[in-house]
């Protein structure tokens, strides 16, 4: 049977060695690093990373337009493809008129399921290219929480690995400092000369 006594590297006796004493406070540390830290920088990393993603979001929408268009080519026959985690789209031609101007037709990116004769909502930038639109507040708000997310828990990880490092000095400074009181006291335990 086991018995544990807990406190015992904070208190003072002849069997603690400088390095339970190492062990402990590097233990507060890192209660502290966890409790407090962790979340800290995630909630610095979330911060920034929101700020940046509301400036992208501003700037796309100051560099592009939306204009609400019509459907008049014939969406392809087959499924559209995945593009990097967006909503499946595919190019069609769209034509709108232009507020003082006549009609105008473009190729676009619509969503998919869009039929002929439809209306939808597309983006161009100032050259009359087709973009995707802007992130909305939704998605700024996910990224954030993303970015705040993998910040603590990267500060985690980085500090779970500091604890098994030092945990694993501390521990071989120990066994060496067990060698040298053994062989110390060996020679006392089995009569024979060091």
């Amino acid at each position: 049977m086991r018995t544990r006594v807990r406190g015992w590297r904070w208190r003072r006796n002849p069997l603690r060695r400088r390095s339970d004493v190492v062990e402990a406070w590097t233990v507060l540390a890192v209660a502290l690093l966890l409790l407090l830290g962790a979340p800290l920088a995630g909630a610095i990393a979330g911060w920034w990373a929101h700020g940046e993603a509301r400036a992208v979001a501003s700037e796309q929408r100051a560099e592009s337009h939306r204009v609400r268009a019509e459907v008049v080519g014939r969406p392809p026959g087959s499924l559209p493809s995945v593009q990097a985690g967006r909503e499946h789209s595919y190019r069609v031609t769209v034509r709108w008129t232009e507020p003082g101007g006549g009609a105008r037709t473009a190729t676009a990116r619509v969503p998919a399921g869009t039929r002929q004769g439809e209306a939808v909502d597309v983006w161009f930038d100032s050259r009359g290219r087709s973009v995707p639109p802007p992130p909305t507040e939704t998605a700024v708000w996910q990224h954030t929480l993303t970015i705040g997310a993998c910040a603590a828990g990267g500060a985690v990880a980085v500090v779970l690995l500091g604890h098994s490092v030092a945990r694993g000095a501390a521990t071989r400074r120990r066994l060496t400092e067990w060698e040298r009181e053994w062989a110390l006291t060996e020679p006392q335990w089995t009569r024979r000369r060091a």
